[in-house]
């Protein structure tokens, strides 16, 4: 779900202009999965342009308040979504807890960081969704822990059939300030990426896993 298209495409614009994402058709990246690609994503860099971050930290605030309503704590998926999430628990005035991959081995053994308790309404906040695992295991654990989850946001997302059917399984609404589709309409307005360039990046997002295969 895209709340606002305009901030959306505002969104997508800043990501392209501070390279936090690169368009690459002609010469792809290699992901973990195997997977060529023609994108790759570090929104992370945009905690480093204050007034790009506000504006992020602004739109996650807006779209939490307007689909879910004010939680009583939010929750950073580590590592991308902790320092997204702590910007926004505290541009809304509440606590802020953040959720590990796996629990700690050592000390108490802890998976969710921060201070809790049963009940509390939480919303999650990601920093980008390609098929939705690691948000979905950070949900579970919050689940695990007693929390009320009403949904996640995150600043970007692919747009892969594969994450909606993941988050629908476990009846956690999502919603991103923009997506796939989205920055690469802006990318080609703002003459970031050819006509060419387009087709490919589309035929991209078809079919990920065969796109390429020879590169």
């Amino acid at each position: 779900m895209i709340l606002n298209t305009d901030k959306a495409l505002k969104v997508a614009e800043f990501l392209l202009q501070v390279k936090a994402v690169k368009l690459q058709p002609n010469h792809p990246f290699k992901w973990a999965s195997g997977w060529n690609s023609p994108i790759y994503c570090d929104n992370r860099v945009t905690l480093s342009f204050p007034s790009i971050r506000t504006f992020i930290r602004q739109t996650y605030t807006e779209a939490i308040e307007e689909i879910f309503g004010k939680p009583d704590v939010i929750a950073g998926v580590a590592t991308g979504g902790i320092a997204q999430g702590a910007l926004v628990a505290q541009e809304m005035g509440v606590p802020f807890i953040y959720v590990r991959s796996s629990a700690k081995e050592h000390g108490m053994g802890n998976q969710i960081e921060g201070y809790f308790e049963a009940g509390q309404k939480v919303v999650v906040i990601e920093d980008l969704i390609s098929t939705g695992g690691s948000s979905i295991k950070a949900i579970e654990a919050l689940k695990a822990g007693g929390l009320d989850v009403k949904g996640l946001v995150a600043i970007f997302s692919y747009g892969f059939q594969v994450a909606d059917e993941n988050f629908k399984k476990i009846g956690c609404p999502y919603a991103t300030l923009t997506n796939y589709d989205l920055l690469v309409e802006q990318a080609l307005k703002q003459d970031y990426i050819s006509k060419k360039d387009m087709t490919s990046l589309r035929e991209w997002k078809e079919s990920p896993q065969t796109w390429k295969q020879t590169v």
